[in-house]
């Protein structure tokens, strides 16, 4: 796993994060599987990065253990940190444009794909930055989550 110290000391956990976006436009949700970190919580998949892997590389290697499929093109596009009780992560968020393979819920998560507003809840708030991007990208205004006080009960 990647862990680096922020200013103040403490450990940051890096993950790569995939946008899956299909020939309609709409984005991939994934639910947090059953026994894990905020189970049943909304999110785009992805996880942590592995010693001395880049971004692309651990998030090809997330999608094909969590959906089932090889990425073909994923482009890096922004990043952010998000401090949760339990970690603190900077998240690398890649648009993933195409891949092979059926998608598989290997993990016992739910999916959905979704345009602006998202409908499905509750929303991790490590998804919240990438609705308002792709708000801003498509000239949406709005709520970006149907029901925004989803994500708003998680303190981060």
């Amino acid at each position: 796993m990647s862990v680096a110290a922020d200013d103040g000391g403490a450990d940051i956990v890096d993950g790569a994060v995939g946008v899956l976006i299909d020939e309609h436009g709409r984005f991939l949700l994934t639910s947090r599987p059953p026994g894990k970190v905020y189970a049943g919580w909304w999110e785009f998949p992805g996880g942590k990065l592995e010693r001395g892997e880049s971004v692309v590389v651990a998030l090809a290697r997330e999608l094909h253990e969590e959906l089932g499929i090889d990425v073909v093109d994923a482009r890096p596009w922004q990043v952010t940190r998000m401090d949760y009780a339990h970690a603190r992560v900077r998240l690398h968020f890649c648009k993933v444009l195409a891949w092979r393979g059926e998608l598989q819920m290997r993990e016992g998560q739910a999916m959905a794909w979704q345009t602006l507003p998202v409908t499905v809840v509750p929303v991790l708030p490590g998804t919240l930055p990438v609705l308002d991007w792709f708000a801003a990208e498509q000239g949406f205004s709005g709520p970006t989550c149907a029901a925004e006080e989803g994500a708003a009960t998680l303190k981060s």
